[in-house]
């Protein structure tokens, strides 16, 4: 005689969708649905419903309700499983065994679908199973290869790509260029490639009142990802590398596009941070060593000092009071604005954009070359010892190229305010301080401190040298 098994008394209903265009869950809610007419007709009690709405079986990517559900099998909170198809539980032969494993080391003998009348428990089913299993791989893995070449050749022809999210700047047709938008990102662009920061630039958009396509806040990654996008340039991109022009027009040119590139791996191999209290923050030189100067306070004082010790390497016998330094500084920044001898420098600079197109030239041209020496490696025509030397040259232009771009974007802080410095003046104190810092980094070189009076309560003017970049 066969044993009896008992009625299960906590069964699960498992229910997935790959994608789910609308957001609605409709399509999850009808396998729910279809799960519980059929633990009525079996006399199951449901304790528990397993969703995973919008998440692939076949592409490996984790599903967090799955997980629980296996979970759940493995320490006896739930003894059954309802699927509407054994295509909703997996897609992959792998995972189906897996799910086996748990079932068989947590002895549950119930598992049942909706349609494809598959029990498992059996010799017969259980190949039925892995064979519908990999069946279902195999469909995935066609739509998957048809999908990925319908998007090589989209890229290939410049044209955007699918999805239901408009890039900022453009239409909805992700083509047409939103004129008001379009002008923001140019503005953001300039100010960052004249040093100011993501996080300030995030909060310029806040305060400004300027939303995200999504409606959701402005963040310094989401802020990061739009400039740093070749669309912006009106570049196609196609699995993280350009692979042409694009069809719709650019906002900002490619040679501002490389600079912004330049300009984020200048950031991260500097390691510098936005100055949060101190204007002058890596500007000031002690006058008695031409060590740089660290801000440190003094209770509620402000002050710069020349630190000693093999941190900081200065004498450690010089100080200055922040702000009235900061203070000469920003005067005399503001001033030379309205120089003519700044807006000759300035109108000079035909010759630095031609720079900036020859640089942006050899940075593609190493990248090319690396690009063709991995493949050359890859393929095994080159030995590793030979790739290594080989690659060394190019690796050293694209860092001397990338650098000497990044110097270039120096005056780029000054659009629109050469001329404008009484201006300016009355609203210097309501930018916040990255925007100071960069359009007085984009003048000053370096500032020389030098020794002051000892018990002198206000600064001597005589003590500051500014050295001007432009």
């Amino acid at each position: 005689m066969c044993p009896l098994v008992k009625t299960p008394t906590a069964a699960a209903i498992y229910a997935r969708i790959s994608s789910d265009v609308e957001g609605t869950g409709a399509g999850v809610a009808r396998q729910v649905e279809d799960c519980r007419a059929l633990a009525d007709s079996l006399g199951w009690t449901v304790a528990g419903e397993y969703v995973d709405n919008d998440i692939s079986a076949y592409t490996g990517k984790r599903r967090p309700d799955y997980e629980r559900m296996l979970a759940d099998l493995a320490d006896g909170t739930v003894d059954a499983v309802l699927v509407y198809h054994i295509d909703r539980l997996t897609r992959r032969p792998i995972e189906l065994e897996e799910f086996l494993a748990v079932v068989d080391q947590a002895k549950v003998r119930h598992v049942r679908f909706v349609t494809g009348d598959t029990d498992i428990q059996t010799g017969d089913g259980l190949l039925v199973a892995r064979i519908m299993a990999a069946v279902a791989a195999n469909g995935s893995a066609g739509i998957s290869r048809r999908v990925r070449r319908k998007m090589e050749q989209v890229a290939a022809e410049g044209r955007p790509h699918g999805g239901s999210t408009r890039p900022f700047g453009y239409a909805d047709d992700k083509v047409t260029v939103v004129p008001t938008e379009a002008a923001v990102i140019r503005t953001l662009v300039a100010r960052f490639l004249a040093g100011e920061s993501s996080r300030s630039l995030a909060m310029w958009l806040q305060a400004e009142g300027v939303g995200t396509v999504s409606g959701k806040p402005w963040r310094t990654s989401t802020l990061r990802d739009m400039l740093r996008s070749p669309r912006l340039a009106g570049l196609r991109e196609h699995r993280g590398e350009v692979v042409g022009p694009a069809v719709w027009e650019g906002i900002i040119s490619e040679d501002e596009h490389r600079r912004v590139l330049a300009k984020y791996a200048e950031k991260q191999a500097s390691g510098k941070r936005t100055p949060q209290r101190y204007l002058l923050s890596g500007m000031l030189r002690c006058g008695k060593c031409e060590a740089t100067l660290y801000s440190r306070p003094r209770g509620e004082v402000r002050r710069y000092a020349c630190m000693p010790g093999p941190d900081h390497g200065g004498c450690g016998r010089l100080t200055v009071v922040a702000d009235p330094v900061e203070r000469l500084v920003a005067d005399a920044v503001l001033f030379r604005l309205d120089t003519q001898e700044l807006a000759d420098t300035v109108a000079g600079r035909t010759s630095a954009d031609e720079r900036a197109h020859e640089l942006t030239r050899q940075l593609d041209e190493a990248q090319e070359e690396l690009e063709d020496l991995a493949k050359a490696r890859g393929l095994r025509q080159i030995t590793t010892a030979e790739w290594l030397i080989a690659k060394k040259p190019f690796e050293q232009q694209r860092e001397r190229a990338g650098h000497q771009l990044a110097k270039l974007t120096r005056t780029d802080a000054l659009a629109g305010l050469v001329g404008n410095g009484s201006e300016l003046a009355a609203s210097w104190s309501s930018l916040n301080l990255s925007r100071q810092h960069a359009i007085t980094a984009a003048l000053v070189e370096h500032v020389v401190i030098g020794p002051g009076e000892r018990g002198a309560r206000t600064l001597d003017p005589s003590r500051v040298r500014i050295v001007w970049r432009v």
